[in-house]
């Protein structure tokens, strides 16, 4: 169970070798286990700003996440640490710190670009930590957000016309939490006091101007006004004098900053209280084996040398998971109808009763478990397994009535077939007696329960099999006249005639009621498939509108500041959703 998973400590897992990026095995065992949804917090900043301070307080704990005590770099690559949510018992908190960004002992600042990526990728709620103020140097430290759109894909092959913009990135972005470390000033403009979070959103104004030292300025803020909508903001004062930091993690509450205190514990409220599951697009929450599956999609496609894309991960993820919905719909099948069916069943419909019931419960499992199951591929393949089975069931019901059948008759006939050898009815009169020892033995062998559906083929089978040794035994009776002996053969023929007539009409009726029955599988893949894309068409119109409502948001912002340009190019995007939101409103479910 996810609960019982228990981590004393964080463990690498994502390794930064400074050539390539490598990812840890232990820590992806770790992650297969966790079913809980999790919540990611994963943290960015520069090199020694205290971002493993943060981390430990998320995790409870005094020790865990490196902090180190000098000008050097700890923590190298991404580091996991899974613990039980303070707040939600049914979840999994999986924090994420990152190495320190611009570490001058670094050969190549490339990998910088890609943990910052990875960050976004795998994270519900981001935290940047950054130093002193929100100032431009802090912002020009922030320059990683501007190349986002370089390093991350949202769609796995946009049309040619088409350039991915904001709203592509917004549904599946991390919510943004700026943390400002040893804060020094005032929390005011223009003599009055702000909030933290109306500091960050007075940081984020743009300057009016088209020089390019202005355009520097706008990028960075503008990018994470558009990237991230939803943003918050907390202030740290020093939490002790600058000699003891390096003793940060041996010291007591008690021997900080009672204000340090009350800042770290607030910050840490919040991300208990407002961080929200990993989601991706269609409202699909992440476990940890997505999580997992997340993780080795990305750092693959990165030392690949392609660029990692959301779609992409998240088709690779329904891949892997839709093959497991498949397996699991058809054990549960298995498993129910080994439970219920006694073989042979009495009638054809009772067989196919039982299946249907078996069907539409696996066709559920399916569809709770699956996702994104592109031209229904796996559903598809659901159905033909499911029709495999229920074709083998029926060709083992119709063997289990014919071992009965056979049987039965065996134990039923057997002293008749004696008597037959023994020559008891090879005498005058023998052939009326053998007649009505047959009758006797039929109706014995009708009175016998669960013989299936195959009764009356294999008696029929059983008898023809006999008919040269009754007709042997009417040609020898002499006790009957010649024409006595021809109305009885006609009787048996006429007989014979009639049960393969009846043999016939019920294969036909057995047809027509496989085929009622494909028809009725095929109705209830439909019905439950249609239920599945109406919710899960809500779920991206909801998507949708929030996003619509964030950039409408934002365009009454840029237009209130006096930035025309950037405005009409947001009216643009808006318009650009609008057509896309209308387009799969109006398309018909089929």
């Amino acid at each position: 169970m996810a609960s019982d998973i228990h981590m004393p400590g964080p463990v690498c897992l994502i390794e930064n070798t400074n050539t390539q990026l490598v990812v840890n095995p232990e820590a992806l065992k770790i992650l297969s286990a966790i079913t809980q949804p999790v919540v990611v917090v994963a943290i960015v900043g520069l090199y020694r700003t205290g971002k493993s301070y943060l981390m430990n307080k998320l995790a409870g704990q005094q020790k865990g996440f490196s902090m180190g005590s000098t000008v050097q770099s700890h923590t190298k690559g991404i580091w996991m640490w899974c613990v039980p949510h303070p707040k939600k018992p049914n979840y999994t908190l999986v924090l994420l710190d990152t190495e320190g960004l611009g570490d001058v002992e670094k050969g190549d600042n490339q990998n910088d670009s890609w943990i910052f990526a990875l960050a976004i990728l795998l994270s519900s709620t981001f935290v940047y930590n950054s130093m002193g103020t929100i100032n431009q140097q802090a912002m020009d430290q922030l320059h990683y957000v501007t190349e986002l759109t370089d390093k991350i894909r949202a769609k796995s092959s946009p049309d040619a016309n088409e350039v991915e913009d904001s709203a592509d990135f917004v549904s599946f972005f991390p919510d943004f939490v700026w943390t400002v470390r040893d804060f020094s000033l005032e929390l005011e403009v223009d003599g009055q006091p702000i909030s933290a979070d109306e500091y960050l959103q007075n940081s984020l104004k743009l300057k009016q101007g088209t020089s390019p030292k202005d355009k520097n300025f706008n990028l960075p803020r503008l990018c994470i006004r558009k990237f991230f909508p939803k943003k918050k903001c907390f202030i740290f004062h020093q939490p002790t004098d600058w000699r003891k930091l390096r003793l940060l993690e041996t010291m007591h509450d008690d021997q900080l900053d009672p204000e340090f205190m009350q800042q770290a514990a607030d910050f840490c409220s919040y991300i208990f209280s407002n961080s929200k599951v990993k989601t991706l697009s269609g409202g699909i929450q992440v476990n940890g084996p997505r999580l997992e599956t997340l993780v080795l999609t990305y750092v693959n496609t990165i030392s690949s040398g392609d660029l990692p894309c959301m779609e992409n991960a998240v088709l690779t993820l329904a891949q892997i998971e839709n093959s497991t919905a498949v397996q699991k719909a058809m054990t549960h099948y298995d498993q129910q109808m080994t439970e219920k069916v006694q073989l042979p069943t009495e009638t054809l419909q009772e067989l196919l009763d039982l299946h249907m019931a078996s069907e539409k419960e696996a066709v559920e499992i399916f569809m709770k478990n699956s996702f994104k199951d592109v031209d229904h591929l796996f559903q598809k393949e659901l159905a033909d397994q499911l029709a495999i089975r229920r074709d083998h069931f029926c060709n083992e019901n119709m063997k289990a009535s014919s071992d009965r059948c056979s049987a039965l008759l065996k134990d039923i006939f057997h002293s008749l077939e004696e008597d037959i050898k023994q020559g008891v009815y090879s005498i005058p009169g023998g052939y009326h007696l053998l007649m009505q020892t047959m009758n006797e033995l039929k109706k014995k062998y009708f009175q016998e329960p669960r013989k299936g559906i195959q009764s009356e083929e294999v008696l029929h089978a059983y008898l023809s099999s006999k008919e040269s040794v009754i007709d042997a035994i009417l040609h020898t009776d002499q006790t009957l006249t010649e024409m006595e002996k021809e109305i009885e053969v006609q009787r048996v023929v006429a007989e014979s005639a009639e049960a393969a007539a009846k043999m016939l009409e019920e294969m036909q009726k057995e047809n027509q009621k496989m085929m009622e029955e494909k028809e009725k599988s095929f109705q209830e893949h439909l019905k439950q498939l249609t239920e599945k894309m109406e919710k899960e068409r809500a779920q991206l119109m909801a998507e949708q509108e929030r996003v619509l409502a964030l950039k409408l948001q934002e365009q009454t912002m840029l237009l209130k500041e006096g930035f025309q340009d950037e405005s009409r190019q947001l009216q643009r995007e808006i318009k650009d959703l609008k057509y896309k939101m209308e387009r799969r409103n109006s398309c018909i479910l089929i």
